[in-house]
């Protein structure tokens, strides 16, 4: 038992042994993300819950934000450490002081929740492709370092800036850098996947994809909001975040097209959700013409979320085509599939392998083509209802959260693959049967 001497505490050698290794406790899991508060972020919640169902002893590091500001509280058994992040980042500058102030609380709560709850493995999730740093160290005191791999920042930099450069280089540098820091890597998706191994060397072995997939027995549709339809037959709608590289402006676009094509259309378009770009949104709402068209929601969660989500008759997803959303699985997707709601999007490469015929796809980004094709789904209620089947048929029989958990454990037993072999056997984890 650790010993108090006024105010050090000094650590008996067993102790420092169970921190550093471990002696046979069921495993231990540190999740760290940067980008979203948790449970907020929807995918980092579900694997945080999925391994304590199987179980994990997790921990989370995380900011504050979104209405979770408290520093440290405990959810569904799931510790969860959160540190201020004061600085919203805009431009190449700003996001290296977000990150650096960032990555100086997680190595601060790491070891806050190395001495509180222990931990085996270290999960770090991207943005930013820094945390190796953490996971690198730790290493060196015997634990493992899994990346979970949201988001190909190379791409995201390009989109954003519009350029390449040194950016884009440092970019593919910590890139690399985190890939031969990594123990295991789980990907988003296949396209993810081959980045691990084609362009990092991961060893295909080592690369599990683990998609961002919704639980069917809690993403279900309820009652509409009758005064989300603000009078009007039809509701288009966008869920999501809304950022320079997200496409909104140019789903108002497409709103604008639609009406200038026919004035009569009873159709009300919906956005729910948040993101710096809002307030230059509603701003170019009235510049359209729109005031009256589009309702703004702002960040919706629960019950409210998902009572505007069933409000949607026919969904869109605009992020416009570039190198980044080109290859990224967006939530919306699977979202709109579940709950059977048919959706047009710019004709993006693994947007099109998930959905298939559950999508339109119009242009890559051209409003005018996107106004067509809701404009087709408005005119045709049998298509819409075909569609609907097809999505939500592909969501029960591929895109669902249990398929996707069962990679998530696999990967996980991988991982403790190496440090399983130093302790003796333990309870409570899942086990596969050996042929």
């Amino acid at each position: 038992m650790a010993r108090r001497f006024g105010q050090r505490v000094l650590v008996t050698s067993t102790e420092l042994a169970d921190l550093v290794g471990d002696t046979g406790r069921k495993r231990r899991v540190l999740i760290i993300v940067e980008n979203l508060p948790v449970p907020f972020d929807r995918r980092v919640w579900q694997e945080a819950t999925t391994l304590a169902a199987n179980g994990y002893t997790v921990s989370v590091i995380c900011p504050k934000g979104r209405g979770f500001d408290r520093s440290r509280e405990i959810i569904d058994g799931i510790e969860i450490f959160r540190h201020p992040l004061p600085l919203e980042a805009r431009g190449p500058a700003g996001y290296a002081v977000e990150y650096s102030l960032a990555l100086f609380w997680e190595f601060v709560l790491a070891w806050r929740v190395l001495f509180a709850r222990g931990f085996d493995v270290i999960q770090a999730c991207n943005p930013p492709d820094t945390i190796f740093l953490i996971g690198g160290f730790f290493k060196l005191l015997g634990k493992r370092f899994v990346f979970d791999h949201h988001d190909i920042n190379p791409e995201l930099y390009e989109a954003k800036f519009g350029r390449r450069g040194f950016g884009h280089r440092l970019m593919l540098w910590l890139e690399r850098l985190t890939f031969r820091t990594a123990d295991i890597s789980i990907a988003t998706n296949n396209s993810f996947r081959r980045i691990a191994i084609e362009r990092n060397g991961m060893a295909p072995e080592r690369v599990f994809v683990v998609q961002s997939t919704p639980d069917l027995n809690k993403l279900k549709r309820v009652a509409p909001d009758p005064a989300l339809k603000a009078g009007r037959d039809t509701v288009i709608g966008y869920v999501g975040i809304m950022g320079q590289q997200d496409g909104v402006d140019l789903m108002l676009q497409a709103a604008a097209a639609l009406l200038s094509k026919r004035g009569d259309a009873s159709v009300q378009f919906l956005i729910i959700g948040d993101g710096t770009e809002l307030a230059a949104l509603k701003r170019l709402a009235g510049e359209l013409g729109l005031a009256d068209r589009v309702t703004f929601t702002g960040y919706l969660t629960g019950s409210a979320l998902l009572t505007a989500y069933s409000s949607i008759d026919i969904g869109v997803i605009p992020d416009p085509r570039n190198a980044y959303n080109n290859q990224i699985s967006m939530n919306k997707t699977f979202e709109y599939m579940a709950l059977g709601i048919p959706f047009v999007q710019f004709d993006l490469e693994e947007s099109r392998a998930t959905a298939a015929d559950a999508a339109l796809y119009a242009m890559p980004n051209e409003p005018a083509d996107m106004a067509d094709k809701l404009l087709r789904l408005i005119d045709d209620p049998a298509l819409r209802t075909a569609m609907s089947a097809t999505g939500r048929r592909r969501a029960e029989e591929e895109f669902r959260w249990d398929l996707s958990a069962q990679q998530l454990l696999a990967a996980y037993d991988a991982a403790f693959a190496t440090v399983d072999k130093r302790r003796p056997a333990t309870t409570g984890v899942r086990q596969e049967k050996s042929g």
